[in-house]
């Protein structure tokens, strides 16, 4: 299953990026996610962020691997639990009006193939977008 959702933030780059990967501020504005916490201030390739998401009506407790971080344009991790990982690819593009940014998610796993009510597209698709509306919010302020 993959999703895929963009924003547009009217805010520069730098203000952006920076309020996507300090995690420190995490708590002020993400709703998604609660509980974040990582060994690092700010998202780093090679660096690990635990935290809790509740796709559902309890919380699941994920530990999140950054595998990638390109300044300014691209931030790729990944989480696994049994029968069942994600990868994210966060895109962030210069846009006339600010920034355009892209929420590419990959789910795999037998939970996804065998048993798709465990994980509904459509539940999936709407904690994308909060996250990402979030994002725009804090960003714009």
């Amino acid at each position: 299953m993959v999703i895929e959702e963009s924003i547009l933030i009217r805010a520069d780059i730098h203000k952006v990026w920076k309020t996507f990967t300090d995690l420190t501020c995490w708590k002020d504005w993400n709703t998604v996610m609660s509980n974040v916490c990582s060994d690092e201030k700010c998202i780093a390739q090679g660096s690990e962020v635990r935290c809790n998401f509740r796709p559902f009506f309890f919380p699941v407790k994920a530990e999140i691997k950054v595998e990638e971080v390109i300044p300014y344009e691209r931030i790729v991790w990944s989480a696994r639990k049994k029968g069942f990982s994600a990868r994210n690819r966060f895109s962030f593009q210069k846009h006339e009006k600010g920034v355009l940014v892209t929420s590419r998610e990959t789910f795999t796993g037998f939970i996804v193939r065998g048993f798709g009510f465990f994980l509904p597209a459509k539940r999936m698709r709407s904690m994308i977008a909060a996250f990402l509306k979030d994002l725009k919010t804090a960003s714009e302020n």
